[in-house]
């Protein structure tokens, strides 16, 4: 990874940044169910930055909310977020500022569907990467790239966590994930609850195991990737 990324704590403007918070209401919900989860994955036995601390890739950021809850819990990794739309930057930028511990990286623009050579990452570089509702709210050839960049940027035996809801052997449940689905895919064809299944094959292509799946609330699931 490029030694050039700047830390929020030290940065007091960056390009896009305008200020502007933003709240996400699902965001809001879900950022402490997964941070539970993450506190049984992430490993990390010191409290403060080091130069071989652990690197936390969140791939669509959002609003911000997710990665400025979970660093504090985790002091001694650098969570760096990343977003394709940089109308976002400004949210992701005023809560990593924000983060008293200080250990979030300023945005960096990352389409998931290129290489992540692109944006300065080294192949087996990443400890963590991290993503939630993207999967299905995208086209499939941006779940191909996120596999595909974990496999070839993850570390020897990192993880990947995934969050969302997926369908498992072709079906969908509750109705409200059949409803949730529909009106997926009445906003964009490309877009749906994606299979379990199909992204183990997927992770199989890409030397990662799945390797714990996770019950969320809302009929949700986190499920952990680890690079072979």
């Amino acid at each position: 990874m490029s030694k050039s990324r700047d830390f929020a704590g030290n940065v007091q403007q960056i390009d896009g940044y305008n200020g502007e918070k933003l709240i996400y209401p699902a965001a809001s919900r879900n950022k402490e169910p997964i941070l539970q989860v993450l506190k049984r994955f992430i490993l990390c036995d010191v409290d403060e930055i080091e130069n071989e601390s652990p690197l936390f890739l969140e791939i669509a950021s959002g609003s911000g909310q997710h990665v400025a809850h979970f660093a504090p819990n985790f002091p001694g990794v650098k969570f760096q977020p990343s977003e394709v739309d940089m109308n976002l930057f400004g949210s992701i930028s005023y809560y990593a500022n924000n983060c008293h511990t200080n250990n979030v990286l300023q945005p960096i623009l990352l389409d998931v569907r290129n290489k992540f050579s692109k944006y300065g990452f080294e192949e087996n570089t990443i400890d963590y990467m991290y993503s939630a509702n993207l999967i299905h709210i995208s086209p499939y050839d941006c779940t191909i790239g996120l596999f595909q960049n974990a496999g070839s940027y993850l570390k020897s035996e990192a993880l990947m966590i995934t969050y969302g809801p997926y369908s498992k052997d072709g079906v969908i449940t509750p109705q409200s994930n059949i409803d949730f689905n529909s009106s997926l895919k009445a906003r964009n064809p490309s877009w749906g609850l994606r299979d379990i299944s199909d992204l183990i094959k997927l992770g199989e292509d890409n030397n990662l195991s799945l390797i714990d799946t996770v019950e969320m609330p809302s009929n949700n699931y986190t499920l952990i990737w680890k690079k072979d």
